[in-house]
């Protein structure tokens, strides 16, 4: 199954892993084609393509939030024994690069986002620099070119698999249309007025886009979840909140809820702190990634009605 194949690291770097990997997959001592996949997400998005012919893991645990992930000494076992890797990119995974110049070794990158444009954003440690939002994954029909990417990777990385990869990755490109589909038609049970997004950090772009939202507030000014806040911006986010009559803030499972709190004692608006934007979970409500879409957007239909 798999093929010796050159390395297409000249250098370890972040600006490197931004390109999709290239060749074949290297022989292991044990013969077994290994992929690792970064988030559990993905693994879920990539096993759809693979089907009973590989199986993928993720790296990170379910329940994990990428932004404050401190990487694991078992971590850089995966992934030195790893044939195929595949990434959301545009930066997500920072903590990726020491692991690969620890675990060493020739590895096909499979770089989820290759070829999809990120809307762009002030750093906030530079405000001068522009930096990319990674959340694509929560717009369905970037999902569609998620699948694209990691199927075309796969065939490289294993061309005996090229039909299997192929009829796997149509099928479940229909399923995403068709959820892409649902997902329209649940919004737009929403009055127009109250299609209104205040989050955490900045994850919800791409979805409120896609889907007609518009982004009211974000409480942290980063798309870390981690940033530290000014009381300026929370003051702030407290004017926009009640300028726009917003129903309620939305927060990811593994956020902390104290400054949304904060800013909804001060508002009266609602708090829905049971989305899924990072993980899935073990059974459910989240076991897959349709399943996080669908769990999300029910949550958020039911707070804005």
């Amino acid at each position: 199954m798999k093929k010796v194949f050159n390395t297409v690291f000249l250098t370890l770097t972040i600006a490197a892993l931004l390109l999709a990997g290239c060749g074949s997959a290297p022989q292991s001592a044990d013969d077994a084609f290994s992929v690792v996949a970064s988030t559990s997400f993905l693994a879920d998005i990539a096993q759809n393509v693979a089907g009973d012919r590989i199986q993928v893991e993720a790296l990170l645990p379910l329940g994990t939030d990428p932004h404050a992930y401190q990487a694991a000494p078992a971590d850089v076992s995966k992934i030195a024994k790893s044939d195929v890797l595949i990434l959301n990119g545009l930066e997500y995974e920072h903590f990726i690069e020491p692991l690969l110049e620890n675990a060493g070794g020739e590895h096909v990158i499979i770089i989820a986002t290759n070829g999809l444009k990120p809307y762009q954003i002030e750093s906030e440690e530079d405000p001068a620099e522009m930096v990319g939002d990674p959340h694509m994954w929560l717009d369905v029909s970037r999902v569609v070119n998620y699948v694209e990417n990691i199927r075309d990777g796969l065939i490289q990385a294993d061309p005996e698999g090229a039909e299997i990869y192929t009829t796997n990755a149509n099928a479940y490109i229909a399923k995403l249309n068709e959820l892409d589909a649902w997902i329209i038609e649940q919004v737009n049970t929403i009055p127009a007025e109250r299609r209104l997004l205040v989050t955490n950090h900045e994850a919800m772009g791409y979805f409120a886009q896609r889907y007609g939202f518009t982004v009211v507030s974000s409480i942290l000014p980063s798309f870390s979840s981690e940033a530290s806040v000014p009381a300026q911006q929370i003051a702030s986010a407290i004017e926009s909140v009640k300028a726009s009559k917003a129903p309620a803030i939305f927060l990811g499972e593994v956020e902390n809820a104290d400054l949304a709190n904060q800013i909804a004692s001060e508002t009266g608006v609602n708090v829905v702190n049971t989305l899924y934007l990072e993980s899935l979970t073990d059974g459910d409500p989240a076991p897959t990634y349709i399943d996080l879409m669908k769990h999300n957007v029910t949550q958020i239909v039911n707070a804005l009605k």
